[in-house]
């Protein structure tokens, strides 16, 4: 027997806009209009974007409550929020508040809304809050498609990991070099570098597309040839992962010949830091979301064990 619509919790997910974070640093919209009107900004669009953005919160939520029991959680309050296994998320926002979204869930379906077209191109949020009413029965019943999201997880010897939905960040907190020991397959050596990014199919046309592009340019200017950049075609649900070392150092100590390819669940990326301190991982370049990564930490990099389900 399936559940009646009106049973099934609706978990609507939200975000600060730019002025109500900035009201909340500065106290008063006064004085975050001063700040932001003294360096030549233009305050109105802060609030059009922040009307726009209230004005389709309300409409969902209240779109949402005529179908089932509403929760609303703002993003802030993702780590800590339980989701449960029957819950249906409605994110309302721009494509990386759908990605942080995903990181927390286990399975539970993702509709991911635009709430305004105009100023998003959104590449996560293919629906509108006019469909819901349409959409949100189906995805209910069982019957709308939806995508798999292969997402990382880096798990650590101390018994903490990590999950991301774009990619992973390895290296050091400032801007410093980031020492470490790193393994795939039966190749080991040291490194210092820069850190390490390791990227999903979600966030191959990310962070690492640019690493991918700053290296073809640099090739292409000191051999003087043109290097054709064929970004890897990596599908959300691709069962890999790929890791790319940043700004590699060669000298005595350290080597830069393990600095491309793959990761998979047979052959994770493994490391070992040798950062005295400030050594982090974090993901989806919120850098407030870390794990550390300190000396004689050891750390396993691979894809996760469960996938994001974006509703499409």
């Amino acid at each position: 027997m399936r559940t009646p619509a009106s049973e099934h919790r609706l978990v609507l997910v939200t975000r600060q806009t730019r002025l109500a974070e900035l009201v909340q640093r500065f106290n008063t919209e006064d004085q975050a209009r001063f700040y932001i009107e003294h360096l030549g900004a233009d305050f109105t669009d802060y609030q059009v974007e922040d009307g726009t953005y209230r004005q389709q919160v309300r409409i969902v939520a209240t779109m949402l409550g005529a179908l089932g029991r509403l929760h609303q959680v703002d993003r802030a309050f993702l780590p800590n929020y339980l989701f449960g296994s029957r819950d249906t998320v409605v994110v309302l926002g721009q494509d990386g508040l759908v990605a942080n979204t995903l990181k927390y869930l286990d399975g539970q379906p993702v509709i991911g809304v635009n709430p305004d077209p105009a100023r998003w191109e959104g590449v996560l949020l293919p629906f509108r809050a006019a469909d819901l009413p349409r959409l949100l029965p189906e995805v209910l019943r069982g019957t709308r498609p939806w995508r798999g999201v292969t997402m990382a997880k880096a798990t650590l010897s101390d018994g903490q990991h990590l999950y991301a939905v774009n990619d992973l960040f390895i290296g050091p907190r400032s801007h410093t070099s980031a020492r470490y020991r790193i393994q795939i397959n039966d190749r080991s050596e040291q490194h210092s570098s820069s850190g390490i990014i390791v990227s999903t199919g979600l966030g191959s046309t990310g962070w690492l597309r640019s690493i991918l592009a700053g290296s073809a340019g640099i090739t292409a200017a000191v051999t003087g040839r043109p290097v054709a950049l064929a970004p890897p075609a990596m599908p959300w649900d691709a069962e890999y992962l790929c890791f790319s070392v940043r700004e590699p150092w060669p000298s005595n100590t350290s080597a830069a010949s393990i600095t491309y390819g793959r990761v998979t669940a047979q052959t994770p990326l493994q490391l070992l830091s040798e950062m005295p301190e400030h050594g982090v991982i974090f993901s989806d370049g919120i850098e407030s979301d870390y794990v550390a990564f300190n000396a004689g930490t050891q750390a396993l990099i691979g894809p996760a064990e469960r996938q994001g389900r974006l509703v499409v």
